[in-house]
């Protein structure tokens, strides 16, 4: 299901369920989406600080589902990932969330609370935090396409063909997120259920053989059994190992090359400045071919 989309005046709350961020680009991202015509408030802990995180596990609760429960409000955007939402998403009741869902936008740690909207069936956004929002110009193809899919203009995104992508066409759910956390959530109430779905990863700072076990987990865990299809984002910050003998994007079509759904390597999307915002839920088209690949929603 996807949310309703926004209108002039919509509201729009800032919360930061995980890491401390310096609270500029809170005024940053405010600013921005006043522009946008929005009626933009924060949480009460968004500025907070305890150690690395915003505020201790009860604030950050708080602030969640506050955000959650507020039939007012159409969008939540975290203002920043790090880590902090494994330690408190079986906190949260989705109950009133679920009678007035609304959209849900952030990435990397935010990927815990992506699955777990993923596993009531509701929509939301993998893309720029505050901390973005406040540092990128309002012209950024990333930050223009995050604008047009909250007033309802879902994209079609065109990129280049990559030597390793597999040819193809699927559709299905769109899903996934950080590599780390999708794997951190093996095993619990929070795992993807990878039925159908066209995959999408992305991560930063792994060693390779560090994505290669990961990899390895979901292929012996049997998640790519009934995938659709896999788009493979930005891996940053992640330095080649010669000693792998083969590239992190080797490491990853080896995982999957007993399968033979379609493939798509070097989406423009992940911990990178050019991050096109994916609408996780939403039920996508995957066309990948010797000259071009199209995702559309």
């Amino acid at each position: 299901m996807l949310p309703p989309y926004l209108n002039t005046d919509s509201k729009i709350r800032i919360i930061s369920p995980a890491g401390a961020i310096d609270a500029s680009y809170i005024a940053g991202a405010k600013h921005l989406l006043s522009r946008w015509g929005f009626c933009v408030e924060e949480g009460k802990f968004a500025r907070g600080k305890f150690g690395r995180f915003s505020g201790t596990e009860k604030e950050r609760i708080s602030d969640l589902q506050d955000a959650l429960n507020d039939s007012e409000i159409r969008a939540i955007i975290c203002s920043r990932g790090g880590y902090g939402l494994a330690q408190i998403i079986d906190k949260i009741d989705f109950t009133e969330f679920l009678k007035n869902p609304k959209w849900v936008i952030g990435f990397s740690d935010i990927t815990v609370l992506h699955n777990a909207l993923s596993n009531c069936g509701i929509a939301s956004i993998h893309g720029f935090m505050a901390k973005d929002l406040a540092g990128l110009p309002e012209t950024a193809k990333s930050v223009v396409r995050l604008r047009e899919i909250l007033t309802g203009n879902l994209p079609e995104y065109k990129i280049k063909p990559h030597p390793l992508n597999r040819a193809g066409k699927a559709e299905g759910k769109l899903a996934g997120g950080n590599l780390s956390i999708i794997c951190g959530l093996r095993g619990t109430s929070y795992d993807l259920d990878f039925y159908g779905k066209i995959l999408f990863i992305e991560d930063v700072g792994e060693k390779p053989y560090h994505i290669d076990r990961m990899m390895q987990n979901l292929r012996l865990g049997g998640a790519f059994k009934n995938l659709s299809a896999l788009i493979v984002g930005q891996f940053s910050e992640c330095e080649e190992d010669p000693l792998m003998n083969k590239s992190i994007a080797g490491i990853i079509y080896d995982a999957v090359k007993d399968y033979d759904f379609p493939i798509c390597f070097n989406f423009p999307a992940g911990h990178t400045n050019t991050n096109f915002p994916l609408v996780l839920g939403a039920n996508v088209k995957l066309t990948v071919n010797e000259n071009k690949v199209i995702l559309k929603s």
